[in-house]
């Protein structure tokens, strides 16, 4: 059978400089035919295409990587999964198998970390909306509570006039600590003096025991510095509280944003150069806080990391549906994994890597997702050769915000397994069908399809 006919594309070459990218248009022919041992075809020929797949030696991996990064450092640490990065019920019970305790922001959150069997005083809540109704179980519970705002002052207030509590309680912060654009949205701000009016605010009313600080200051952080910043003026911020208003500051929670090995849009250099080491960014905090602390003292430390434990233990398998040429000439394939269920690919070019060996020259390529919709762009610049239908593709890291921020839309969400240490293949979350979708609707019986001929 003959090969349809396709119009030759000439493209400007240009030899002699390097481009911003760091080098020319050439695929280094990365091939991936398994995951931990198991065959991508297996994988595709029980689940299915699209198909996202976790690693749970790689998760305990970095787990352990970040723990002792800190632990060696620190004396007094506390790991905190952060359950928006992803909630699936396997990888969060790993990690609090592995010792974490759950970070939530949402009574959503909260409820699944009991479900899980997390007890309430393992868990801290943050987030800007906390309904009375869940601040009222979080108290009862004795879950940590950062509180968000002045409202929320007040609510718990509230809440501990109803219960007969008092509640113990921390603040989040937001400050300068040369990052840029600046996260300034997320609890009371420390240079205009509005972390110390919340203070003053908790004092004078009576009914709550400030007794921890928090802070997030951004995601997908590349600068140490930022964090050494964030924690010396977290600690002169706590030496205040206790000289002025008697409140003893137990606990220091520095958030997450440490970054994964992915690669951001707009950063030219590769995550191995371009991402620091977890020992890099433990070094800093580590040493800020011995370097600020008084001595003999050392408040809990606690991490809410996410991305950089889970991000790189998941993958994507994805299948070429069709190939195009576009009126500009550039190459383009139709995948049948988009953006609504990879929703990070706003942000990330992943890494891309073949199920086979594909002979022919690599050129600049647009993968476009499945969906009816001009956004759905899963990468607008990788290099390719010519790959035919039915060619696995395998994204990866795609381990984070994935599987919590995707969307039903247009189709279903496929399955999720797990490879276990010892190789054996789980599915953690089925592949969605028509009744998933249609069952919290409700067809009022008048318009119920009468159809005529």
């Amino acid at each position: 059978m003959k090969k349809p006919y396709e119009k030759p594309v000439i493209f400007k070459l240009k030899t002699g400089f390097m481009n911003k990218f760091g080098g020319g248009s050439y695929f280094l022919k990365k091939v991936r035919s398994e995951i931990e041992g198991i065959s991508v075809d297996e994988l595709v020929k029980e689940f299915g295409s699209p198909l996202f797949v976790f690693s749970e030696r790689k998760l305990r991996q970095k787990f352990r990587e970040l723990k002792n990064a800190f632990t060696l450092r620190y004396p007094n640490v506390e790991f905190s999964w952060s359950y928006k990065t992803n909630y699936l019920d396997a990888i969060c019970a790993i990690l609090h198998d592995e010792g974490e305790t759950a970070e939530v922001v949402s009574e959503f959150e909260y409820e699944k970390a009991r479900r899980l069997g997390v007890p309430g005083n393992k868990i801290i809540y943050n987030g800007p909306y906390k309904p009375l109704d869940s601040l009222r179980v979080a108290v009862r519970e004795g879950a940590r509570i950062n509180v968000d705002h002045f409202e929320e002052i007040a609510d718990l207030e509230q809440v501990a006039d109803e219960l007969g509590a008092k509640p113990r309680i921390g603040i989040r912060l937001n400050m300068d600590t040369g990052i840029q654009p600046q996260w300034s949205r997320f609890g009371f701000n420390l240079e205009s003096g509005q972390a110390i009016d919340a203070v003053k605010r908790i004092a004078a009313g009576g009914k709550l025991e400030l007794v921890g600080l928090h802070c997030h200051i951004g995601t997908f952080i590349l600068e140490p510095r930022a964090y050494e910043q964030e924690v010396k003026k977290m600690v002169e911020f706590a030496y205040r509280i206790e000289e002025e208003f008697g409140f003893k500051i137990e606990y220091l929670d520095i958030g997450g944003g440490f970054p994964s090995k992915n690669r951001l849009r707009g950063i030219y250099l590769p995550p191995d150069v371009a991402v620091p080491s977890v020992d890099e960014f433990a070094e800093g905090v580590c040493n800020a806080l011995l370097s600020s602390l008084r001595p003999g003292d050392y408040p809990k430390l606690i991490l809410e990391s996410g991305r950089a434990i889970v991000d790189e233990a998941g993958y994507l398998i994805t299948t070429v549906h069709a190939a195009k040429r576009m009126p500009n000439g550039r190459k383009a394939y139709v995948v049948d994994a988009g953006v609504n269920i990879l929703f990070t690919a706003f942000w990330y070019h992943f890494n891309v890597e073949l199920d086979r060996e594909v002979n022919g020259p690599a050129e600049p390529c647009i993968l476009y997702g499945p969906l009816c919709m001009n956004i759905d762009v899963v990468d607008d610049m990788v290099q390719l050769p010519p790959l035919p239908r039915g060619t696995r593709l395998i994204l990866s890291p795609v381990g984070a915000y994935n599987v919590t921020q995707w969307m039903q839309f247009i189709r279903y969400r496929p399955n999720v397994v797990l490879i276990g240490e010892n190789g054996e293949v789980e599915l953690i979350r089925e592949a969605e069908d028509l009744s998933d979708i249609v069952r919290r609707e409700r067809l009022p019986e008048r318009l119920e399809l009468k159809w005529k001929d």
